[in-house]
């Protein structure tokens, strides 16, 4: 019989997230379950968020505002960026598939990094794209060689900024030389996700990239992680305002909720709250390395709220480890990096109870020979 889905489709490997508490608790039948492995802020919304989300709930009979009018207003005023340069989606994994939608045919090419965020290649398949993933240097983004890997089909190219998984980031003169020598047709795709908790330093604030009339650039961000509404998926670009006016075009109606609005909105007001989210990161950050340094690990300093880690030994069976004890990260095996884990930085007594179980897993399971 033949198959009438399209033949790439078959190519993918689906993307698979990090196991939700529920259903780990009812696989092995524990009660007590931590979860380090989806970069989620452990600190859950604040109470201003949760008030807003039950005050929004009494009108959920209605379609959300499909244009995020309180919502554009309130990241207007806050980035200082006209609204017309705004455009939403059911979180920035949307953003992703719209400027693929606008800017990618099949046959086309796209550039990624590898390893990086697999949305990014999977949502490309999905378009019937070539993608040319370009292999980091030193667990970094080789801008050099992503040049290079530019042809006449490419018309995207994706920059994490800082990249998932490995936690490290491009410089703003890094950037800029980058981009002064993309071609004027190809649309640069800066993905911001962990933009909160890597300012400062030498890390590139980017807004003014969008100004540029001779690149096409679209800076995306979200409310998942910093601002810990993952739950409700609620992402946003910024861009020109020509090209925000494409990506309309091809954004669903209503695809932001009106609870994921109205809670992004509230989360903004309440600063403090997500500032408190930033120091606990960063302060639990520095615990981290010290434990990984303390059991003889390698790891990725990280300008995220998570830290890449070589366990020195089966990453799979770490990964099985920790989760039988109730300790659920990631297994980075997909991303082709073998041996090593993902953990991103919960509370401290989170923190504490990863720390001890593996150190356990390091004495019990043999490291590589």
């Amino acid at each position: 019989m033949k198959k009438p889905w399209k033949t790439q489709i078959d190519l993918i490997t689906p993307y698979k997230p990090g196991k939700p508490i529920e259903e780990v608790k009812r696989e092995l039948g524990l009660k007590d379950v931590v979860k380090l492995a989806s970069n989620e802020n452990p600190l859950g919304p604040s109470p201003k968020v949760i008030e807003a989300i039950a005050k929004a709930a009494r009108d959920v009979n209605r379609y959300p505002d499909s244009g995020c009018y309180y919502l554009k207003k309130a990241l207007s005023a806050k980035l200082g960026i006209p609204e017309e340069r705004f455009v939403f989606g059911n979180g920035s994994d949307e953003i992703i598939v719209m400027t693929l939608n606008a800017f990618v045919d099949p046959n086309d090419e796209v550039v990624v990094a590898d390893p990086t965020f697999l949305i990014y290649h999977i949502a490309s398949m999905v378009k019937g794209a070539k993608v040319n993933a370009v292999p980091l240097k030193n667990y970094k983004y080789d801008l050099d060689a992503m040049l290079g890997a530019i042809t006449a089909r490419t018309r995207v190219i994706f920059i994490a900024n800082p990249d998932n998984p490995t936690g490290s980031y491009v410089t703003r003169d890094e950037l800029d030389a980058f981009i002064d020598r993309v071609s004027d047709d190809v649309l640069v795709f800066i993905d911001e996700a962990y933009y909160e908790f890597a300012t400062g330093g030498d890390y590139p604030e980017t807004l003014d990239l969008v100004n540029r009339p001779d690149r096409h650039i679209v800076i995306a961000r979200t409310f998942s992680k910093a601002y810990s509404l993952a739950g409700l998926r609620v992402g946003y670009g910024i861009t020109r305002p020509d090209v925000a006016e494409v990506l309309n075009k091809v954004r669903e109606p209503f695809n932001v909720n009106s609870l994921g609005q109205a809670a992004a909105v509230a989360a903004l007001e309440d600063e403090k709250y997500m500032k408190k989210a930033i120091e606990l990161t960063h302060g639990e950050m520095e615990r981290y390395y010290e434990a990984f340094n303390g059991l003889g690990l390698k790891y990725i300093p990280s300008k995220t709220n998570f830290i890449l880690v070589d366990t020195g030994r089966d990453s799979s069976a770490v990964f099985k480890y920790l989760l039988e004890r109730g300790v659920i990260v990631r297994e980075m095996s997909a991303w082709g990096l073998q041996g090593f884990i993902r953990v991103n930085v919960g509370l401290a007594r989170e923190n504490d109870r990863f720390f001890k179980v593996l150190a356990d897993a390091i004495k019990e399971i043999p490291g590589k020979e």
